[in-house]
């Protein structure tokens, strides 16, 4: 464990070291495109945050390459090079995108092209654990199509949800989390040595997402652009791929008992994982209502609206960081609910556990639906949306507010008549208050 973490904080330092002169190169490029009209930010920001990511990308492999014990994933597989050529090529494609712009099916060409050098190298699903059955054989066709149609879905997932500061590398930071937990397990719970490959890319991805993110919160200084988002969502994808596809589920007859049982014992998380559709889930479903909804209107798939879920949690009335918190919310509870309940399955307080946590997520949904008022001994300690309201006390009109006709006025009743009319001219005028 000492080893990742020196691999995570030596990532981490590194992105986070190299994002602020990469913030100058992007300026001083011109890599600042004009505000879209789907553009949630109010003034132009630099792009090709995808750079930093990139060396600390690097820098994390070959921390890692010159350890004892993470070392030896170097040696017994290939597949950390076949990342890092994949990685590579995805990532020169989005700073030519970033900088100049890229045609959507170039992108796409680009992107199938990345993978399938992924699977030249050894980085490929062989097989697919099927419940009752056990692990299926595929063909070397068979499994690279299912390789590249993976990592083409989630580095499209990732590109979609990246609209709001933050939001994509912090959900790709949660789901990077959720992999290395299970990953670690795997490896060293139960000695399953195909596992080592997919830890190590889960915590060189965490380091990544977790150096970026001060320079990517709200309000956000630079954006990783597509450099970043399409290279992020490879890493994510080729941990997916390593561990559903290379761990043999025969391996895992040392605890399960037979391979049926451990295809079984794994079902929660590796049907999902497949997809991924689980750790996934929230970009996955976003960027497929986004296929839809497009069609559905005549336009290209490949045509950018404001119609993505974190653009509709703006539109409700959250704020841009509380609408964030909530796409966090959502990923995490998926994500480290799959894995708690690929630990133990037949806990019913796990359950029970992610229901209660959902009651939650859906009433963070409905907030600005409605407005919850502290009590009043409450009122100093709450921020001031929460605080009750109260109007000012006005003074009780006179009886009389005018002199009777044909009478003499005094210049005191003529003074109290003026006031009176005065007071009640600017109640009048006030704005109404709630």
């Amino acid at each position: 464990m000492r080893e990742y973490l020196l691999t995570l904080c030596v990532t981490a330092a590194v992105t986070y070291l190299l994002t602020g002169p990469v913030r100058k190169f992007a300026i001083a490029a011109g890599a600042m495109p004009e505000i879209r009209a789907r553009d949630v930010h109010r003034e132009p920001t630099p792009r090709l945050g995808g750079i930093a990511l990139f060396g600390g990308l690097c820098a994390g492999l070959l921390v890692a390459s010159h350890l004892t014990n993470v070392g030896k994933v170097f040696e017994m597989f290939n597949e950390p090079r076949a990342l890092l050529s994949g990685a590579g090529l995805i990532w020169l494609l989005g700073v030519l995108d970033d900088k100049w712009g890229v045609d959507a099916l170039v992108k796409l060409g680009g992107q199938m092209i990345a993978a399938g050098v992924m699977v030249m190298q050894g980085l490929t699903i062989l097989w697919l654990p099927v419940p009752g059955i056990g692990n299926v054989a595929l063909t070397q066709m068979q499994g690279t199509l299912l390789t590249v149609a993976l990592v083409v879905i989630t580095i499209n997932a990732v590109n979609f949800v990246d609209g709001l500061d933050g939001l994509a590398s912090g959900m790709v930071c949660i789901a990077a989390a959720a992999f290395f937990m299970y990953a670690y397990r795997l490896w060293f719970g139960h000695n399953v040595e195909a596992a080592a490959p997919a830890t190590l890319f889960a915590v060189v991805l965490m380091g990544m997402c977790l150096g970026f993110l001060p320079h990517n919160m709200h309000p956000a200084r630079i954006f990783m652009g597509d450099s970043g988002s399409m290279l992020i969502g490879l890493v994510l994808a080729a941990a997916a791929i390593s561990i559903t596809g290379q761990v043999d589920p025969d391996a895992l007859q040392l605890f399960t008992g037979s391979e049926k049982a451990a295809v079984h014992a794994t079902v929660p998380v590796y049907i999902p994982l497949l997809l991924p559709l689980t750790i996934l889930m929230v970009p996955v479903i976003d960027l497929f209502l986004s296929i839809v909804r497009r069609t559905w209107n005549g336009q290209s798939p490949f045509v950018a609206d404001r119609g993505h879920l974190h653009h509709r949690l703006l539109e409700i009335g959250h704020s841009h960081s509380r609408a964030v918190l909530i796409m966090y919310f959502w990923s995490a509870l998926i994500a480290f609910g799959t894995v708690a309940y690929s630990v133990n399955s037949a806990s019913v307080w796990i359950v029970l556990a992610i229901v209660a946590l959902s009651v939650v997520g859906l009433v963070l949904l409905l907030l600005p639906r409605f407005t919850p008022r502290a009590p009043m001994w409450a009122q100093r300690i709450v921020p001031p949306r929460y605080r009750r309201r109260v109007l000012p006390a006005t003074e009780p009109a006179p009886a009389e507010v005018r002199p009777p006709l044909g009478t003499g006025v005094s210049p005191a009743n003529g003074a109290t008549a003026i006031g009176a009319r005065s007071r009640f001219r600017e109640r009048d005028h006030a704005p109404s208050g709630g």
